[in-house]
């Protein structure tokens, strides 16, 4: 062999040696650009995952708070209905103080009687109930205190007399009791 033929041929073995490292270099590339490529991928669908158990998280949220609250709008429905008719029941109560002189007045309180009964038992069923005053401790959350009095036989903080009756809604207070409270 000639010089020339094995520096040809050294030439050839070195440019598929070169080629060989340049194909392994850029199958490694690429390799590099796949994983890169996964990384991003396994990323972004973490995030969608994420993003997907926020939005669930969410929604029973919003499912739980339309339950709430479509559950107190059924608990207090009638709610402005009673707030509406309290002072038509005050008005009863005095009206039934009135003693009646003849026979027609008699008659006609007893209708009186029996509407504000009605009245009464209708307001029970819904849940209404009259808030306890006198002999009981002052409580801010149920009575207004209007008058301090000094009072023997009654302790320090408890009620002496009810100014105006007080109405509660289920655990709802729709007009807290005027009420006088010893000292």
């Amino acid at each position: 062999m000639t010089e020339k033929e094995t520096q040809t041929m050294e030439d050839a073995v070195e440019s598929e040696q070169n080629e060989g490292l340049e194909e392994a270099e850029a199958e490694g590339v690429e390799q590099e650009v796949e994983a890169t490529k996964e990384d991003a991928r396994l990323a972004e669908i973490a995030d969608l995952n994420n993003r997907l158990l926020r939005v669930q998280a969410d929604y029973d949220n919003f499912r739980r708070r339309s339950r709430e609250e479509k559950e107190a709008a059924a608990k207090y429905r009638s709610q402005n209905v009673i707030e509406a008719l309290l002072p038509v029941i005050d008005n009863f109560e005095r009206a039934l103080l009135v003693k009646p002189e003849g026979e027609e007045a008699k008659s006609l309180l007893q209708g009186m009687e029996m509407v504000y009964r009605q009245f009464q038992d209708t307001l029970k069923n819904e849940g209404v109930e009259v808030i306890e005053t006198v002999g009981q401790t002052f409580d801010p959350h149920l009575h207004q205190a209007v008058m301090q009095v000094e009072e023997e036989g009654f302790e320090s903080n408890q009620i002496v007399d009810e100014l105006q009756k007080g109405y509660r809604l289920k655990d709802r207070v729709l007009r807290p009791s005027m009420v006088k409270v010893n000292a």
